[in-house]
Formats: C-alpha cells, structure tokens, sequence
C-alpha cells in the first residue's frame, strides 16, 4: 500500500440476524461481569469469526473504558454496529441484555435463584469461570498488544495503577497514563498507512447523538419535576446513573442506591437480594435496573418498568460511544494518534491483569479446590480450545459438585 492511499475496511459487513445470534449466545453464557465479558467476546468474535483484529478491537475497548456507561455493553454495542449498522447494534444490545433482564424481572417476581448449597455451589462455580476466561483473555491480548519491553512494561505499571489507587481513578489514571507514555515512547512502531475499522456513522449522526445525551441529562429532571406522568422520574434517576458511571459494572450500584433506596422506591432488602441474584445470570450487571424498575413504586412498575429502567441506564452509554466514534475513526489515522492507542492498547491489558486479580481471582479463588477447577477451565480453554460456553458448564457442574462434597 502506497503512502496516502485509503486503507480498506477490516471488517466485512454482515447481516443483523448473525449478529443477533451470536450475542444471544453471548448473552446465555457470558458470565463473570465486564471484564469476563470482554474475554468472551474476544474468543467468539475475534478469535473465532475474526470480525477484526486484537488491535481494533482493545482499541474499541480503551474508548468504552474512557467514556461513561456500560463498558461491556458499549463494546458489544460498537461491535454489532461495526458488522451490521445501526440495526446490528441493536440487535446486539438486545440479544446480548434481554436473557438476563428477563431472570432479573422474573427474579423481582418472586422466581428463587441460586438458593440452598447446590444453587451456591454453581454460582462459586461461574465465579471460578471467570477466572479461566479473563486469564485466557490477558494471555492472548498480551502477545499481540505487549510485544516489546516498553509496551509490557506499561502494561505492568497500568496494572499497578489500577490496584493501588481505589475505584475509577485507578482505571482512568491507568489508561491515561498508557497513552502519554504510548506518544512519549511508542512513535517509532507506528504504521501510517494502517487498515482503519470504519463505523458506518457520519459526524452528523455523532454531533446529534451528543446533542441528544446532553439534552436529556439537562431536560429530564425538569421534566420529571414538572410533569405528573410517573414514568419520567425513574427514566430520570436510570438515565443519570448510566450517564454518570465510568467503567460500568459494580460502579453503578451506589448511584442505582441513590436514586431508587435513598428515594423510598425500593426497600433495601430488596435492593441487596436483587443485587445477589445478580451475580448469578448472564450479561451486564446494568440488568439489575430492570429488577429494580420492576419493583419501583414510582411509576409503571412491572414489565413496562423495567424497560423504562433498561432503556434509561444503558441509552446515554451508546449515545456518547455513537457521538464519538466518527472524530474517533479520524483521529485513529494518524501516526501520533497511533502511538498514543498503542500505549492506551497496552494499558488495556494492565486492567485485564489488575481484574484478574482483583476482583476476579480474590472472589473466586477460596481454597485449593476452586484453584484446580479454574486451571482446569482454564486448560481446556487454552489447549484443548473447548468452546466458551461449554466449560461454563464444566465450571457450573464443578462447582455444584465441590458443594456436595464440602456441605
């Protein structure tokens, strides 16, 4: 390819309904929170469909991490609109969260989860598939993203970063860090004339969706105070919480506290028994909204609840990733932009091995016996290539049985 010439797209289109099927296989199986999350969509996307390469897509993930909402989600979101469009990313956003908000409002229903020492066995059990899925996602970004001594090295310090400073500071300062030393210490390694991954959104269509997302954060609470309508003030407390949380997962609890406990909406009873259950289904933790929606006093509640809670914290997520990826796609082509990504690339990475540690390894990993089960996801992931949510299953069945065993 000559110097200037356009570098072709990476990812072949395809249709809505390939993406549908397999974020619902996603959405089935992809245990273990945001981070897990992101070693399963590597092994079925990148590893096995090859939509696009490990670079593109720890790229796609360090723009999620910095940006506020559901970072998994927002991954899964920018991955079906990379392959599909505007449709696929729907319908990667709904295959992906519907089988989990379903046990969530069947949950709020009164349906028991995971009770009693065999449904407890199980869920130590997908706990300890985390670990082998986030180990197998650090050990194959790390030998395409950390090849040399200065990106490991940076990969190291992020890691450090991410575990001795507390919470979002520690993710944020991580990735931010790895991007100045990325501009500082990586430009002799870039490529100008690198393929692009081109999301099929025009600077239009982003300045309009940042238009929409700060529109509503400034609109929706006077709306709610003004209106009598109840469905506003719970769209309103979902959209603020979506809106205000950086990394997603667990970081959205105390905020989901504040607008539906502290509010009298939800008992916290029910609060922290919707939190457990939780733990227990598939998919984004963000799910536990439509639990919450489901029970709320203000407002609809019940079904029609919970898609107002769903649509409300996961909406200003994909509005921010969809206003910035066109300046994004611009800013990726140039060689300083570069370096500083594959410094930022490299922290991914560092994040990866902070989570595997903690809270992954440390929530699992209780004695010797969920260490073995673990290694042995972790093998058959690795060497004998076993399907993702096959050893989900494997992990599931060990853990119950080790609770037999162990009372």
């Amino acid at each position: 390819m000559t110097d200037g010439a356009t570098a072709p797209p990476l990812v072949r289109q395809g249709a809505a309904w390939e993406v549908l099927r397999v974020f619902l296989k996603l959405g089935v199986s992809s245990f273990g929170g945001p981070i897990a999350h992101l070693g399963y969509f590597r092994d079925e996307v990148i590893q096995r469909r090859k939509w696009l390469g490990d670079t593109e897509y720890s790229d796609l993930v360090a723009l999620s991490q910095f940006l506020p909402g559901p970072a998994s989600s927002q991954v899964g979101f920018g991955l079906g609109l990379l392959r599909a469009g505007p449709v696929g990313a729907i319908a990667a956003f709904l295959a992906f969260t519907l089988p989990s908000a379903a046990l969530m409002v069947a949950f709020a229903y009164g349906a028991p989860l995971f009770q009693g020492v065999i449904g407890g066995g199980i869920l130590a059990g997908l706990k300890i598939v985390a670990v082998a899925i986030v180990a197998q996602a650090v050990w194959g970004m790390a030998r395409v993203l950390t090849p040399d001594r200065v990106r490991a090295s940076i990969a190291v310090l992020a890691a450090a970063c991410a575990l001795l400073l507390p919470g979002t500071i520690g993710q944020i300062g991580a990735i931010v860090l790895g991007a100045i030393a990325g501009l500082l210490l990586c430009r002799d390694s870039v490529n100008p004339a690198m393929a692009m991954v081109r999301f099929p959104v025009t600077r239009a269509a982003g300045i309009t969706c940042l238009a929409v997302f700060v529109g509503l954060l400034v609109a929706l609470p006077v709306a709610a105070a003004a209106t009598q309508w109840g469905g506003l003030q719970p769209f309103d407390a979902f959209y603020r919480a979506g809106a205000l949380v950086f990394g997603g997962g667990h970081v959205v609890l105390p905020l989901l506290q504040a607008g539906v406990v502290d509010t009298g909406w939800v008992s916290p009873d029910q609060f922290l028994a919707g939190y457990g259950a939780a733990q227990a289904v598939p998919g984004a933790l963000f799910t536990f909204a439509a639990y919450l929606g489901t029970l709320s006093t203000v407002g609809p509640g019940g079904v029609v609840g919970a898609a107002i809670a769903l649509t409300g914290v996961f909406l200003p997520g994909f509005l921010l990733l969809t206003g910035v990826l066109p300046f994004w796609n611009v800013l990726r082509s140039r060689a300083s932009a570069q370096a500083l990504m594959r410094g930022a690339n490299a922290a991914v990475v560092g994040l990866l091995a902070a989570a595997l540690y903690d809270p992954v390894f440390t929530t699992a990993i209780t004695a010797a016996g969920p260490f073995v089960l673990a290694v042995i996801c972790f093998v058959l992931l690795i060497v004998w290539r076993i399907p993702a949510w096959a050893v989900v299953l494997v992990g599931a069945a060990g853990g119950g049985a080790m609770s037999l065993f162990t009372g």
